[in-house]
């Protein structure tokens, strides 16, 4: 068959250990044979991000504000071990930070549902997706290991160098931790404008939780900036299109989200957010069988699986052992990228082929085959067989030549 064509470039972030390997798998089997694919490539790779000193982190992120959509493989965000072990210069940030910045970008995260692997929570339906705000909280904060008896004051200074605010935190008898964390009200706008525009998209309802029964300052500015930018600008939207958008206290939420059949969208700030999608995704079955997608309110895209590098099969490769590492969240990253290209350059054959090529993975999933991660989660009586990562992903190249055929 003749190749799909492209006309405008994705932006292609390549990254670290075994889902580097896992990426090359999947372009050389299920990309390349297909689609002319067009990418603007930047290597995110620890190596790379070293010999640039991190300057290809923010060249990937200013090419994404400028085509629209990329597609990011995992990258390492180095620790004191990881300094060591890859002879860095300094502990690099976090590319999935740098890049959130520099968009201004809300995550969205949502399962991978499969028929033969039933939720852990019963009554779960459909997908629940995540948005959390990616910006501030403690990822942000600025800390202190309290040495000793003392007190520690918040203290406010404008522009003008005028105090205008000043109240002790805590008077400490003993040694202690404290923590300063902040958030913007123009972060916080382009979260609520990212959550209701995504919300409005996919036609789902949209729920927001905070505390700000405790938190009458920091978590309050939330609630009362989402309320008020949906009630001036999204609430006639919502109402046409047939959607809700309610908030509630956080520790109401998870009851809630627990009861419910799923197939809603669930804003969390920074810290609730991290912790929540890695709930969900646990109760759907596997953080392999995530989607993660980064959207700025300017209609930018950066598309991602949820999980890590894998660096114990990456270790296990080196040694030139056999690997079955999930690649399917991988694989959902590359799709929801053509996917979007294609939306946004009214190419229907390229929407189709990711269509098709997620289709695909499910065929695969349904007919038994897949990775040692899933076997273990099946309902129990599925005939499944447990195949390493090339078998498993020319399994699905299989499925995606008879689709397309």
């Amino acid at each position: 068959m003749e190749k799909i064509k492209m006309t405008t470039p994705l932006v292609e972030m390549d990254g670290d250990e075994m889902t580097r390997i896992l990426w090359q798998m999947i372009k050389d089997e299920l990309l390349l044979p297909f689609v002319d694919l067009k990418t603007e490539y930047y290597d995110l790779g620890l190596p790379e991000r070293e010999k640039t000193k991190d300057k290809v982190t923010f060249d990937s992120a200013y090419a994404t504000k400028k085509y629209g959509v990329a597609v990011k493989c995992a990258t390492i965000t180095p620790n004191k071990q990881r300094v060591e072990e890859y002879n860095l210069s300094e502990m690099w940030k976090s590319p999935n930070g740098t890049i959130r910045a520099i968009l201004d970008g809300t995550v969205f995260r949502a399962p991978i549902l499969i028929d033969t692997i039933k939720p852990a929570v019963r009554n779960w339906e459909a997908p629940i997706t995540i948005a959390r705000h990616a910006y501030g909280d403690i990822y942000k904060a600025t800390e202190y290991r309290v040495p000793t008896e003392g007190k520690a004051e918040l203290v406010f200074t404008d522009k003008e160098g005028k105090e205008t605010f000043r109240e002790t935190v805590y008077d400490f008898e003993c040694p202690g931790v404290l923590q300063g964390s902040y958030n913007k009200d123009s972060s916080i706008r382009s979260f609520a404008h990212a959550c209701f525009q995504y919300a409005l998209g996919t036609k789902q309802d949209l729920w927001f939780s905070t505390k700000d029964t405790i938190s009458k300052q920091y978590d309050q500015t939330f609630k009362l900036i989402f309320q008020e930018i949906y009630d001036n600008e999204y609430k006639a939207k919502f109402e046409e299109a047939g959607i809700t958008y309610f908030y509630t206290l956080i520790d109401d939420a998870v009851a809630r989200v627990i009861r419910s059949k799923g197939g809603f969208i669930w804003a969390c700030k920074n810290y609730d957010g991290d912790v929540m999608s890695d709930m969900v995704s646990t109760a759907f079955g596997s953080l392999a069988m995530m989607t993660s997608v980064l959207v700025s309110p300017d209609g930018k895209y950066e598309y991602e699986a949820a999980h890590g590098t894998v660096t114990r099969h990456y270790y296990r490769h080196l040694k030139g052992e056999e690997t079955s590492t999930n690649p399917i969240a991988t694989i959902y990253a590359w799709s929801g990228a053509l996917r979007k290209r294609g939306e946004m350059d009214g190419l229907t054959a390229l929407v189709n082929f990711a269509d098709q090529l997620e289709g695909a993975c499910i065929d695969t999933l349904m007919d038994g085959i897949m990775t040692k991660d899933l076997t273990g989660l099946v309902v129990p009586g599925t005939k499944v067989e447990a195949v390493n990562s090339i078998d498993f992903i020319k399994a699905i190249r299989e499925r995606l030549e008879k689709r397309l055929a």
